[in-house]
């Protein structure tokens, strides 16, 4: 199916994968000149400042699906009061404005296809979470909730709405895998805490895969979680990640380390979130990398 998509959070790493693989695509962005560097002069670019202004309405012409990616980087430094804000501004009033400018489209797209994420559930033990699950305790948890609603306002005036709830995007380049890899290749990367906790995961492939999914079925609205079939807890991707560098993976980060370093951000690092990508699987979305051994070689051998 041909489409022309809009897509915002277009230089980040799963937006650039996205750009690859759809025919026709515009991107809303802060810096349209860099934006323009980054993913080359085939793309047209429309300034857009998300936290403070709607989107510009003729951006939409002629779009078919919006891939709403944008937002601040979660865990890109401790937390303190102004981050907090701009992570949530960046998609609360981020979705707002962009639902607000498409609301004037002169055609509207067909379906409305934003980014989320499974903090949307809180710390859940060893519960399995499925997309109809009730929301969880915390600020990242509480921000989803209303990030969430904003794109739902959508569905008011007859556009179809998915929200993607992202885990752990896995890919060669790029993410949180970049980071993990320099301690892990010294041999003294290793389990966050106890490493009892769920963490959902899901290769850059299938993320991307399952954006064009949601935007191509027709029956799917509402949440879906991106993550891969097996799920895997802490200390079992922190092994297999040594496995797959051929490298030890022996020494914990104590979550009292975890705290000083991280401060409040800590605790989202440790919550544990055993996500089921149901809607997926009962849709019959094949994925690339179902299990996390193949999926981790890939990434390291790219």
């Amino acid at each position: 199916m041909s489409m022309k998509a809009l897509v915002t959070g277009a230089t980040g790493l799963v937006g650039r994968e996205l750009l690859r693989r759809v025919e026709r695509a515009v991107v809303l962005t802060r810096d349209v000149a860099e934006s323009e560097r980054r993913l080359g002069s085939g793309v047209k670019a429309w300034p857009w400042q998300p936290s403070q202004e709607p989107a510009p309405a003729a951006a939409f012409d002629g779009v078919d699906v919006v891939f709403h990616l944008a937002g601040e980087p979660v865990a890109a430094g401790r937390w303190n009061e102004e981050r907090k804000q701009r992570i949530r501004d960046s998609r609360v009033l981020g979705t707002r404005h962009l639902v607000s400018a498409l609301s004037t489209a002169a055609a509207l797209p067909r379906v409305l296809v934003c980014a989320s994420g499974i903090d949307f559930y809180g710390d859940r033990g060893d519960t399995e979470l499925r997309e109809g699950m009730p929301k969880g305790q915390g600020f990242l948890s509480d921000v989803v909730e209303a990030w969430e609603a904003e794109a739902r306002a959508a569905e008011s005036f007859g556009v179809r709405v998915v929200m993607m709830r992202f885990g752990l995007v896995l890919a060669a380049r790029g993410g949180a895998l970049e980071k993990m890899l320099p301690p892990f290749k010294l041999g003294i990367g290793g389990k966050l805490g106890d490493g009892r906790q769920w963490l959902p995961w899901v290769h850059l492939d299938d993320a991307v895969g399952l954006l064009l999914h949601a935007a191509r079925d027709e029956r799917l609205r509402g949440p879906i979680n991106v993550v891969a079939p097996e799920a895997v807890t802490n200390a079992e991707f922190t092994r297999a990640l040594g496995q797959a560098l051929g490298r030890p993976a022996v020494l914990p980060v104590p979550r009292l380390a975890l705290r000083v370093v991280f401060g409040e951000l800590s605790q989202a690092l440790l919550d544990s979130r055993r996500a089921i990508p149901g809607v997926a699987l009962e849709t019959h979305y094949g994925f690339a990398y179902p299990r996390l051994a193949p999926a981790l070689a890939a990434c390291v051998r790219g």
